[in-house]
């Protein structure tokens, strides 16, 4: 597996991308859905990675500045299909290293309060997040739940 900093033009990341953005459509009203779309994405002030295996993208991950030393993990998707395989921990230890590398104190990030996101709070709780109220614009939401970490 290759983990590596995203390139937009490459048709394969939109549909990754859109693909994602399907995937959570119907798990929350859309006032509390906050993933990423493609030119988001693009945005000076966020990083994405992908993780490719055998040509195919698997998994993407981002890093967005929230305010000095402290970033928001962003449009965390594994493939359906590769679930299970360690790619979500692998992206997650590698963006928290490179955040760590630039200086960032602080990760946070907004995950669903349903089901369908209890493997994804189990990840984070691994890798040792904890919970925390609403950060930057966020507010309450209870279709939502906040982690933080500090590196």
């Amino acid at each position: 597996m290759l983990i590596d900093r995203a390139d937009f033009s490459d048709p394969r990341l939109q549909r990754f991308l859109q693909a994602h953005l399907d995937d959570l459509a119907p798990t929350a009203p859309a006032e509390s859905q906050h993933a990423l779309d493609l030119a988001a994405l693009q945005r000076p002030n966020v990083r994405l990675w992908t993780v490719q295996d055998d040509g195919h993208i698997v998994g993407t991950a981002a890093l967005a500045a929230l305010e000095p030393r402290h970033e928001e993990l962003k449009s965390m998707r594994t493939d359906p299909a590769r679930r299970g395989q360690g790619i979500a921990r692998s992206l997650l230890d590698h963006l928290l290293q490179d955040a760590k590398d630039r200086g960032i104190e602080r990760i946070s990030l907004e995950t669903g309060s349903m089901e369908f996101f209890a493997p994804a709070r189990a990840l984070y709780a691994r890798a040792g997040f904890t919970l925390c109220a609403p950060f930057g614009s966020y507010r309450d939401d209870p279709n939502s739940t906040y982690l933080s970490r500090r590196l």
